[in-house]
């Protein structure tokens, strides 16, 4: 065998949903900032994201995060993060996941009983909060940047499914809401094809329909994720919710395209959107926990912790605490004659 490239990378899961972290075998990334590293690997060398998201050695509901020295003299450590169709400002499974990560490997020096350090994400600085006890990781608490709401009781029309009431926030990323009770469905995993399906086509639509661009962060523009919300199933949770990631783009004319991903966690992101939402509506105030109940039941605590302002739109600086665990550690490499150097997609699965 003749290795041409050989990444190492750290696997974890936060409350279900992959988080696969690189400590190593990625050159110098060029950037000022954690933005513009992130942009660079985008526009110059996305072959890393799909080498480590697609088959063979990724699948559809794989994330992936890029360690990298901070630009920021605040942080400790920078990440980019990595998703199927996109590149992320902000995502708080990898978040958590990375923080776990950096402490369990002792990248970062982990502090019992609280080791409180700063992250540099492409979306700013994220203020981290780890219990910690002998020498795990008990819970992650992050202090996201702020959410706000778009769009409130929005009407849009859906191809296939006719007029929806969404909502649409930013929460690091910009994720149009729906009942998921109106299409018969509780969020439940065996559920999981028809949540993707009806979750894509009302992302779609409100795509087209539903224009956003983040005020102050030049780049994060458009609808890239939906989530669909429902009752809670477990003790204690306030709501429950399914965030439906792309895999493929969408033909309307041809349903078998309709292909995603659930975030098998409640999903940080999703989260503070979600409380973004509630906020603007008067149905969430400042200080008081939110429990977010995912598919597989697990539950992300969040909590809105002060009020600012993002351009036009009144805000909130969410909190949120989960945990991740550590699944294993790899080197990923990748052969000189392999055909599939960057990996594939299939029908199949991938859209």
């Amino acid at each position: 065998m003749r290795v041409s490239r050989v990444i190492q990378a750290v696997d974890a899961h936060a409350c279900g949903e992959p988080g696969r972290v690189i400590v190593g075998g990625v050159p110098h990334i060029p950037g000022a900032s954690m933005y513009d590293k992130m942009v660079y690997l985008r526009d110059n060398a996305d072959w890393l994201r799909k080498l480590m998201l697609r088959e063979p050695r990724g699948y559809p509901a794989a994330n992936c995060n890029l360690i990298l020295p901070p630009t920021n003299p605040l942080a400790e450590a920078g990440y980019v993060i990595m998703e199927q169709v996109e590149y992320p400002g902000m995502s708080g499974t990898n978040t958590i996941c990375v923080a776990t990560v950096l402490l369990e490997t002792g990248m970062i020096r982990m502090v019992e009983p609280v080791t409180e350090f700063t992250l540099e994400s492409p979306a700013g600085l994220v203020k981290i909060h780890a219990e910690c006890a002998n020498g795990k990781v008990r819970q992650v608490t992050f202090r996201n940047v702020p959410a706000f709401a778009v769009y409130l009781d929005e009407i849009i029309d859906v191809p296939h499914l006719g007029k929806v009431k969404v909502d649409v926030a930013y929460g690091g990323m910009f994720y149009v809401i729906a009942d998921a009770e109106p299409f018969g469905l509780s969020i439940r995993p065996e559920e999981g094809g028809e949540i993707v399906r009806i979750g894509e086509m009302i992302k779609a639509a409100a795509q087209q329909q539903l224009p956003v661009e983040h005020p102050e962060q030049p780049g994060f523009n458009g609808i890239t994720i939906g989530q669909l919300s429902a009752p809670p199933t477990a003790p204690g949770a306030h709501r429950k919710n399914a965030v439906i990631v792309s895999t493929g783009k969408l033909d309307w004319d041809k349903p078998g395209t309709w292909k995603g991903a659930i975030d098998r966690s409640p999903c940080g992101t999703g989260t503070s959107a979600k409380m973004a939402v509630l906020y603007a509506k008067g149905l969430l105030g400042l200080n008081q926990d939110f429990h977010h109940e995912g598919i597989l039941g697990t539950i992300f605590t969040g909590r809105l912790v002060e009020e600012t302002q993002v351009g036009p739109y009144k805000a909130v600086v969410p909190t949120i605490s989960g945990r991740a665990w550590i699944t294993g550690m790899a080197s990923y490499m990748v052969d000189a004659e392999d055909p599939f150097p960057e990996g594939y997609t299939m029908g199949d699965i991938w859209g």
